[in-house]
């Protein structure tokens, strides 16, 4: 009796043969295919097979491969990598030498295919494919404009695309032709992508731009091709400031941590086909740590590429070149390695925009010398004239719209003077920014950059959410040694936000690395917190902890508990009970006592001074509640404005430690 072994090999997601050389894979969006059997011993003789990672077709054409060993009759089945029930089957029309041809089938769509070849009842994985179909890409030149192209899909042109060089702004036309009289400053043309469609992904990110000449006298035709998908109900997931430097262990903590945690929520939502993406929001390096560390944006990439879905950047202030004292020269790393700095998409019903909102002066720099890294936060009038083009072309004044830019629009509720007092804006010309918004009846802002939790309601149309970061402490808390916990500088866990899009319908929630998404909110029982140097940092003195350790260097006997509720907004609803009896709750603006503990004591029992910007901040997310005893149990409900709730019952004493939850 014949045994047969049989054994796979993974590339890319796709199981392929041994000894098959020159198989690349290029995916409109992360998709788990099952793998395929296939015979060592390869009956079929079979070799030299070349496939590349993708292919421009036409329709009535053919298509032809490398690879020896095949055979008139032979059967070359095409399967969708994004759903297996489609598939083609067709019949090789040549060989030559060293060569297979068989035609384009009728009625192919645009995708990724795998590619086996059957031959009676031997089947054979041969690897997998991008197959692009063409559209007729003859596009006169018109006197003046120098850039022209067509956006289509599945060989046909998509009429109403808003394309752009982030200067001009013009829409396809019935053909899905477009032309552009560009200077080409930016050296980018790129789409609005549109509902409903997908661009390839070079890794993780999403094709929408193509690199343009700077030869202004020439014309450049640069064609997009799209792939048609359904994301009218999609998830965004925003991931504020990664901070990837290759320092405090960072690398193991969002590998082993943070990474985990994230494709778990992409895969959750993306089981039943929901389109899931990604908005970094900024900071994904350390300006800092380019040179010093030689991590950067490049470096930044394969873990860009680890996400299980498409990822859409966002330029921070720590994305720029220190060697260069100038905005613009020190963005050419982030446009040589990333893309644009700005520009738009629209998945589904909504319509997103980025923005660049830093001018980076880096006093001092110059090349082999970091400057000061010191900047201003404001929107470039080019911006602005840009975004006022962008918005122009959205005639549905309903469709929701998403800014997401890394640093905050306003600066963080203190309630100084009452309840919702903001304090003003924290972008030099946030009021210009509001301003073009106006016409829109709902629109939300995500930004980055504070490493906290906030949201300001400051306009009746717009709402900003400022969202904690991925490094939470710059991974300070996590570094070995440390607290070995995950914390913000405002008391939040470290995490992301999960946006739900439905059509119009927006809902979204933080969720905290390592905690399930119903994990929103801590509570202390305030007569066992008591940071003192014995206790948290027994290498300083009471004296240096104490400034730190306010208001908490001193034992509390009010019955007091403090309630962290990270996600709120004026459409929470909090309600604590003891022996059914309801207490007051009151906002309070003050600091979280873990973090003190978790960073500020640690970095002094260390030998070491806080860093200024690292230290715990007070927050306007804390809420008080007095007991009437010290060890009454607390009923706490805790309830979103989409009417999500929320529950602990807090037995008290409530043990005050580094891993507390």
């Amino acid at each position: 009796m014949k045994h047969t072994r049989r054994r796979f090999i993974k590339i890319g997601g796709l199981s392929t043969i041994a000894g098959i050389s020159g198989i690349g894979l290029a995916f409109s969006s992360c998709q788990k295919t099952d793998s395929v059997e296939f015979n060592e011993d390869n009956n079929l003789n079979i070799t030299g097979v070349s496939i590349p990672s993708s292919m421009d077709v036409k329709q009535g054409e053919t298509i032809t491969l490398s690879g020896k060993g095949f055979k008139m009759g032979d059967q070359i089945k095409l399967t969708s990598t994004l759903d297996t029930t489609i598939t083609y089957n067709n019949e090789v029309t040549a060989i030559g030498n060293g060569t297979v041809t068989f035609s384009v089938p009728n009625g192919l769509t645009t995708g990724s295919y795998q590619i086996n070849v059957v031959r009676g009842a031997e089947n054979l994985l041969l690897g997998a494919v991008l197959l692009n179909l063409v559209a007729n890409l003859n596009i006169p030149d018109i006197e003046g404009m120098t850039v022209k192209g067509v956006v289509y899909s599945d060989g046909k042109g998509i009429p109403g695309v808003v394309v752009s060089d982030g200067y001009e702004v013009t829409v396809t036309d019935d053909q899905g032709v477009y032309y552009l009289s560009s200077q080409k400053k930016i050296g980018f043309v790129f789409i609005s992508l549109p509902s409903n469609y997908e661009a390839t992904n070079v890794g993780k990110a999403p094709q929408f731009f193509k690199r343009l000449s700077n030869n202004t006298s020439t014309v450049d035709q640069r064609d997009f091709s799209l792939i048609k998908v359904n994301n009218d109900n999609h998830v965004v997931i925003p991931m504020a400031d990664w901070h990837l430097a290759k320092r405090n262990n960072d690398i193991d903590q969002f590998t082993g941590k943070v990474l985990p945690d994230v494709n778990a929520t992409i895969d959750q939502y993306a089981a039943d086909g929901t389109k899931v993406y990604v908005l970094t929001l900024g900071d994904m390096t350390w300006d800092t740590y380019w040179y010093r560390n030689d991590f950067g944006l490049n470096d930044y990439l394969p873990y860009m590429n680890m996400l299980h879905s498409p990822v859409f950047n966002v330029i921070g202030n720590h994305d720029y070149d220190p060697y260069y004292a100038d905005d613009w020269e020190a963005e050419n790393k982030y446009r040589e390695v990333i893309g644009p700095t700005y520009y738009s998409f629209n998945l589904g019903k909504v319509h997103y925009v980025v923005l660049d909102t830093v001018e980076y002066l880096n006093t001092g720099g110059s090349v082999g010398n970091e400057g000061d890294r010191n900047y201003n936060t404001n929107i470039s009038p080019e911006q602005i004239a840009w975004l006022k083009k962008d918005l122009a072309a959205i005639t549905d004044k309903s469709t929701p719209i998403v800014v997401a830019m890394h640093t905050p629009l306003y600066k963080r509720p203190t309630l100084d003077a009452n309840e919702n007092q903001v304090n003003g804006y924290a972008l030099d010309n946030g009021s210009t920014l509001v301003d073009c918004l106006k016409d829109f009846s709902t629109v939300h802002v995500l930004s980055g950059h504070s490493h906290i939790n906030y949201r300001v309601e400051e306009e009746t149309n717009l709402m900003e959410h400022n969202t904690g970061a991925i490094c939470a402490t710059w991974w300070w808390t996590g570094r070995d040694g440390y607290a070995g916990n995950h914390i913000c500088k405002d008391g939040s866990p470290g995490g992301y936000s999960i946006w739900q899009m439905n059509g119009k319908d927006i809902k979204w929630r933080y969720k905290s690395i390592g905690f399930e998404e119903d994990y929103q909110f801590r509570t202390y029982d305030l007569n066992q917190v008591q940071i003192t140097a014995a206790e948290f940092a027994p290498n300083t003195t009471e004296e240096t902890l104490a400034p730190y350790a306010e208001p908490y260097s001193q034992k509390s006997v009010n019955n007091e508990v403090l309630i962290n509720l990270w996600g709120y907004d004026s459409q929470w609803d909090i309600e604590v009970t003891e022996n059914n009896n309801k207490l007051a709750v009151t906002r309070v603006n003050t600091k979280d006592p873990l973090h003190i503990v978790s960073y500020e004591a640690l970095r002094l029992n260390a030998g070491a001074t806080p860093t200024g910007a690292f230290v715990t901040n007070d927050t306007a997310h804390l809420f008080k509640v007095s007991a009437s005893e010290p060890d009454t149990t607390l009923e706490i409900r805790v309830t979103d404005r989409f009417g999500n709730v929320y529950t602990e019952t807090m037995e008290r004493p409530k043990i005050f430690s580094l891993d507390m939850s």
